[in-house]
């Protein structure tokens, strides 16, 4: 199913739902960010989506990188909450959403990088290199304004102060990963 999305046009269609989600800046070891080319309209975006009535927000989070990324993830920190009544996202099935959505940071606790049917390609992008891809400019404030506020954070060293860049809960993981621009 493709998406368009619309900003600030006075020729979007009317919205016809509102849709709770939530999204995750994921980032790995050497600090980069990763995002997903999404299949319904190519355009680059942190993982994420709609909260079931059974999700709490963070477990949205969660079950949506594992979803679309193959990778598991625990919740660290909050980036912010973003709704705009300018922003509409309509589906060739006839749902014309606004979508309030909670932004959170995440860590890799295991998994491994997989493409899924909702994207194309997985990457991890140093946030430097964001402006370069083709993404919502929803999406760019999300992605940057996370990284801001991660980078500042010190993750904790084991407790017996040791340290030897191998760190099992922030398992090494592809940068990089494509699959079939179409899945049947």
């Amino acid at each position: 199913m493709a998406r368009t999305e619309y900003y600030d046009d006075p020729n979007a269609p009317k919205p016809n739902s509102m849709v709770v989600a939530a999204s995750a800046v994921v980032t790995d070891d050497h600090g980069r960010i990763l995002l997903q080319r999404r299949r319904d309209n190519d355009l680059w975006a942190l993982p994420g989506g709609g909260m079931d009535l059974t999700d709490s927000l963070p477990g949205t989070a969660v079950r949506e990188v594992k979803e679309e990324t193959g990778v598991d993830v625990e919740i660290t920190g909050l980036v912010g909450t973003y709704t705009d009544p300018k922003h509409i996202i309509a589906y060739t099935d006839g749902e014309v959403r606004r979508q309030f959505n909670v932004c959170f940071t995440a860590r890799i606790t295991g998994g491994q990088l997989a493409i899924s049917d909702e994207s194309t390609e997985l990457r991890f992008v140093p946030p430097e290199e964001i402006e370069e891809l083709s993404m919502h400019h929803t999406q760019r404030l999300s992605s940057s304004t996370s990284w801001n506020s991660a980078r500042s954070r010190t993750w904790a060293e084991p407790s017996d102060g040791s340290s030897d860049g191998n760190n099992p809960a922030q398992p090494r993981t592809p940068t990089h990963l494509t699959g079939p621009a179409n899945c049947t």
